[in-house]
């Protein structure tokens, strides 16, 4: 049993993180997962949490929150009939697949590893938001057959290495296939179930070693339980800020943000 002055300061951290996550979702419509795995890890570690495993418990505690925000989303879309119900229901298998693929790969990398990897594809994230045009097109509908067996096991498996929900690949995919952005951004988030419920039922099975208090498998219940609860008090407050001001400056800035972080884990990884 951790001592309070042991875990006070993780949970004002998570605090923190939380509104912070939810703010930046509800504003610029990015999933969280991609703020919330470079905060746990700089909380984590500043607190004196390491190990080779760190990662791991930062991406499986991300993913778990995107369950509960997934599934919120996905059902609020879906009422308004706002979700493409074909596409996800011919992508969710080979997501799931890739997401099931994804937690053996992050089971056997160690931090350094991982740190690498999650910098480079938000490089890649980063360079889209920042650079991206709504009218760039790789084909007119999304693929089937050969081009969705291969496609949509990647999206589940990067996610998963990434730590991630559907909204950082899936959009950007859907979009270029000429799905409206309404549309691609209501069935990402059912992509976004369809890869953490599985990935987060490996990951409570995956022992870890340096784990901060009440950790079970990978995943940090405390920082579980703060962040849904602080994203679903802050996200609406984004909405409002997006509702009232041009988010398009702010995407280019969060690109930006994203990038120094990406490069910083880089650095990181690197051991500078």
């Amino acid at each position: 049993m951790p001592e309070v002055s042991e875990f006070l300061p993780m949970l004002a951290l998570l605090l923190g993180i939380g509104a912070f996550a939810g703010v930046m979702a509800g504003l610029l419509g990015v999933g969280g997962g991609i703020i919330l795995v470079p905060s746990f890890f700089y909380a984590f570690s500043g607190l004196g949490y390491g190990g080779p495993d760190l990662m791991q418990i930062c991406l499986a505690t991300s993913l778990a929150t995107i369950i509960v925000t997934s599934v919120r989303s996905v059902l609020a879309h879906g009422r308004k009939g706002a979700v493409d119900w074909a596409i996800l229901k011919g992508w969710a298998p080979g997501i799931a697949i890739g997401a099931i693929l994804g937690v053996f790969a992050v089971a056997q990398l160690r931090t350094p590893a991982l740190q690498t990897i999650f910098g480079c594809l938000a490089l890649v994230v980063a360079v889209y938001l920042g650079l991206g045009r709504s009218e760039w097109r790789l084909g007119q509908a999304m693929p089937k057959g050969a081009g969705r067996a291969v496609l949509s096991p990647v999206v589940g498996f990067l996610s998963v290495l990434m730590g991630i929900g559907g909204g950082s690949f899936g959009v950007p995919l859907m979009s270029l296939y000429n799905t409206p952005i309404h549309r691609a951004v209501a069935t990402a988030a059912g992509f976004g179930v369809v890869i953490a419920v599985p990935s987060v039922a490996g990951f409570l099975m995956t022992s870890v070693e340096g784990a901060p208090p009440y950790t079970i498998g990978a995943v940090n219940l405390p920082a579980f339980a703060v962040i849904i609860a602080m994203t679903l008090i802050t996200a609406p407050w984004g909405v409002k800020l997006a509702h009232a001001m041009d988010p398009k400056p702010l995407k280019r800035v969060f690109a930006v943000f994203l990038a120094v972080v990406a490069l910083n884990m880089l650095r990181k990884a690197a051991g500078w």
